[in-house]
């Protein structure tokens, strides 16, 4: 599934990183740890957390992330949205829970 794909199916909010929507998902991995999603993510994740500052995205371009996920109606600030810009990493959001857009992307995935 392609991360615009995933816009389009959970309504998501796209704050930047458009040149990247075309990117493929391999899996996903919710953490709001970053040591630990250095640790555990796979080129092509998609990365679900409630962090929103600028470090996702240093992170996310280390790791080579899909899309960030930012949930619980969280909005990022302006130099993780310059920074999103700068390396074509969606940066995406939501209203739900962690836990419930886990499940769903989860879902998605495995129907894919």
């Amino acid at each position: 599934m392609k991360v615009n794909e995933l816009v389009k199916e959970l309504s998501l909010t796209v704050f930047c990183g458009e040149k990247g929507l075309e990117e493929e998902i391999t899996g996903g991995y919710t953490s709001d740890l970053l040591s630990d999603v250095m640790g555990h993510v796979d080129e092509g994740m998609i990365w679900i957390t409630m962090q929103t500052h600028q470090n996702i995205l240093a992170v996310a371009t280390l790791k080579d992330i899909s899309a960030v996920l930012i949930v619980n109606g969280a909005s990022p600030d302006e130099e993780t949205l310059q920074k999103g810009r700068e390396e074509d990493v969606p940066v995406l959001g939501t209203s739900l829970s962690a836990f419930d857009v886990t499940g769903k992307i989860y879902q998605l995935l495995l129907n894919e």
